[in-house]
Order: C-alpha cells, then sequence, then structure tokens
C-alpha cells in the first residue's frame, strides 16, 4: 500500500514573514522528518508531491483541474491520497473534487492546519497523521476532510471555526470517524464505490455568483450581480427553510429576469442545520414558481461547487437543473 501526499499550500506548510504568513521552501522535507519521529509500525508508505502553494484565500475554481488531475495523473500508482490544502476553502474544494471524482475506488482525503508545521503546539502532524491512515489502511472510498480528529464527508464540511483545533464541521451529516484513544469508523455512513464518473472540466471563476438575502434587499442588487455575462448561475442564501420576501415585486421581477436570461437560480439556506423546503411557506412558494430550484440540505460550499461543475460540464440548461435536482455522492439528504 502506498499513498500520495500532495501539498497545494495553506497555513500547514508556511512560515512567519516580514508582512505575515508565507509559503515556507523546503516544506516536503520538513514534513517527512517530522513525520518520522512519529513513525509506527502503522505509518504507511507515501511520497509526496508539492504543486506551486495556493494561498487558501486566493482560491479559484480553476484551481480545482490542476488538483485533480494531478491525482488522476498518480492514479494507478497509488491506493490513496492526501491533498494537504489551507482551511479557509478547503470544504469547497472537498466538494468539488468529490463531483469531479463521482464513483472513486480510492480514499481521497483532504487536511491542514490551523498552525504551521514548524511552529510549537501545531496540530499539524495529528491531522496528517489521521489522514494518512483513513487514506491508506481504512476503506474509505470517497472525498473525505479529517481535522481535529473527526473524519467528515467532504461535500458535506464546512469551516466553522476561525481558530478552534476542530474547526470543521458536517452539520447536516454525522462523521465518518472519529479518532483518539481508539478509532471509530462507522461503515454504515461511508458510500460504496459506483460507477467510476471521472469528470475534470474547465471552470469559469465568475460562472456562479451569491446572494444573501438580508432585509431591504432591492431588486437593482439582484441586476447588478447578474449583469456581469459570464454569470451564468445565482446561489440564493434564504431565510429559513428557503423564504425570500415575496411582498417585494422589485426582488421577484429581477431574479424573474435572470431566470429569462437562461441565469439557474439555486436556493440554499442561510442556517447552518436544516435544509431548503420551498413549499413549505408562501415566500418560499413564490421562488419555486419562477423557477428556482431548492438545494434541499447542501452545504454553501457544496452548493456552488455542484453548479459551477454542471455549468462547466453540461450540454444545456436543462441537464443543469435536472444535475442539481439528483443526489450524486451524498452530497444532500
Amino acid at each position: 500500500m502506498k499513498t500520495l501526499i500532495l501539498h497545494t499550500g495553506g497555513t500547514i506548510g508556511m512560515a512567519v514573514a516580514a508582512d505575515g504568513y508565507r509559503p515556507m521552501p523546503g516544506f516536503p522535507d520538513r514534513l517527512r522528518q517530522q513525520l518520522e519521529t512519529r513513525a509506527s509500525t502503522s505509518q504507511p508508505d507515501y511520497d509526496i508531491v508539492e504543486l506551486p502553494p495556493i494561498d487558501s484565500a486566493d482560491l479559484r475554481p480553476g484551481h480545482w483541474p490542476v488538483i485533480a488531475s494531478t491525482l488522476l495523473d498518480c492514479w494507478e500508482t497509488y491506493d490513496g491520497f492526501v491533498i494537504l490544502h489551507g482551511t479557509d476553502t478547503m470544504a469547497w474544494s472537498a466538494s468539488a473534487l468529490s463531483f469531479m471524482l463521482r464513483g472513486t475506488d480510492k480514499p481521497v482525503i483532504l487536511t491542514g492546519a490551523q498552525i504551521p508545521l514548524i511552529e510549537t503546539d501545531s496540530d499539524a502532524l495529528d491531522n496528517v497523521e489521521g489522514a494518512l491512515h483513513f487514506a491508506s489502511t481504512q476503506p474509505v472510498r470517497e472525498v473525505g476532510l479529517y481535522f481535529g480528529h473527526r473524519l467528515l464527508r467532504g461535500n458535506r464540511s464546512r469551516k466553522l471555526a476561525t481558530t478552534r483545533f476542530d474547526a470543521f464541521d458536517s452539520p447536516n451529516y454525522p462523521p465518518l470517524a472519529e479518532t483518539g484513544n481508539t478509532i471509530t469508523l462507522h461503515h454504515e455512513r461511508i458510500v460504496s464505490p459506483g460507477e467510476k464518473q471521472f469528470v475534470i472540466p474547465e471552470f469559469d471563476d465568475q460562472a456562479v455568483a451569491i446572494l444573501t438575502l438580508h432585509p431591504g434587499i432591492s431588486g437593482a442588487t439582484v441586476d447588478a450581480l447578474t449583469a456581469n455575462p459570464r454569470v451564468r448561475g445565482l446561489i440564493l442564501q434564504t431565510y429559513g427553510v428557503g423564504n425570500a420576501p415575496q411582498g417585494d415585486r422589485e426582488l421577484i421581477a429581477a431574479l424573474e429576469r435572470a431566470t429569462a436570461r437562461g441565469i439557474i437560480l439555486l436556493n440554499t439556506t442561510q442556517c447552518l442545520i436544516g435544509g431548503v423546503s420551498q413549499e413549505t411557506y408562501a415566500t418560499g412558494a413564490a421562488l419555486a414558481r419562477i423557477g428556482v430550484i431548492s438545494a434541499g440540505d447542501m452545504t454553501l460550499e457544496a452548493a456552488f461547487a455542484k453548479l459551477h461543475f454542471l455549468l462547466a460540464s453540461a450540454n444545456d440548461t436543462d441537464s443543469v437543473r435536472e444535475g442539481l435536482r439528483q443526489t450524486w455522492c451524498r452530497e444532500k439528504s
């Protein structure tokens, strides 16, 4: 069994510079040295490959194919993969990879750190060792995210804390595994490998926009956000179970203008727990009547990544809409 550790950037591989944290040179060698100091008989054989480091905040959808293509170039050589990634956008990349690597027959586990590897009290080694375990010795054949002693489904994960070591959670789906004094793997929660459907499309970074509803939001805001001709999808972050101010005719008219131009509208909830149910209230039903699609209990990150993927790979609008309604890799209930 051999595992590939793919370093894409992030806090885990940074060091202090005059203007703040920046990528450190020689990170793969430093990581290997520190892992060897904690080596045990259970530590797997691994290689480390480093991509040009991407600061997590600088990540764009256009980076996702680079990561996925690197994995596929090495797919037959390794039995599992660990991706080191910045925490700020890790859940977004985990979601995107789950859609690009549907039906994966090998584990792909993302992890990172809140404190750089080279600093005292870093969480980096614990996270890397945990990710290595699930990428090499456990039957977790899906895209996962390991952080703070828990393995989460990648497309269900969210970063909820800025500095805590247990920064990630999966509000609408329980952890796939927990570690500590013992390792508990919940086999019944893990996706069984299906038909392999690996697709790596060319993403347009500006194809999807996000609009968070707030009291007093205007139709002009919708028009301004969708004026960019490259915007082909708009994610609405609505109230509660998918509610919007139906009494604001200007706002509803602006959303109707967007759908008339072929822009796909996808409804997500601002709430952390639960999902969209547009038929519950008249305010949600008003969105359904103009063609807004419910995202169910998908996270914002998963909804964004899936809409991006569909717009980049589907042949027509109807295919995009149908893909959003389907459940591909347990990204929603």
